[in-house]
């Protein structure tokens, strides 16, 4: 579920990613925009939109989810995400994004902008 999850939103299939959150998920992240799981696929879908590639640079499991790394290439450099995500009977209820900050918004400038 969790390698499904990020092929379809780095490749910018935001329906079969909404397919896998659960109703209740549960979105945080450290960019200044509230969330909820519409704003994080329109987020997901900017990036994969924009970004020359979106690549899973370190993965881990865990019994209850996973944290995966990325690497956000865009055309003038590369910026980090760190994605936590929690499973519960086959959907995903939790996301949790860490950015980096700086380099998002040097590289995907208005990524989160309302």
């Amino acid at each position: 579920m969790v390698d499904f999850w990020a092929r379809s939103w780095t490749s910018d299939d935001l329906p079969g990613a909404r397919r896998l959150l659960a109703p209740d998920v549960e979105a945080e992240w450290n960019l200044d925009a509230p969330v909820d799981d519409e704003e994080l696929l329109q987020v997901l879908h900017r990036i994969a939109a924009f970004a020359d590639s979106v690549t899973v640079v370190a993965r881990t499991d865990a019994v209850d989810g996973s944290a995966l790394v990325y690497d956000l290439v865009a055309p003038f450099g590369t910026a980090r995400l760190v994605e936590f995500l929690g499973v519960e009977g086959q959907r995903i209820n939790e996301v949790r994004h860490v950015y980096d900050v700086t380099a998002v918004d040097r590289f995907f400038p208005g990524l989160y902008a309302d």
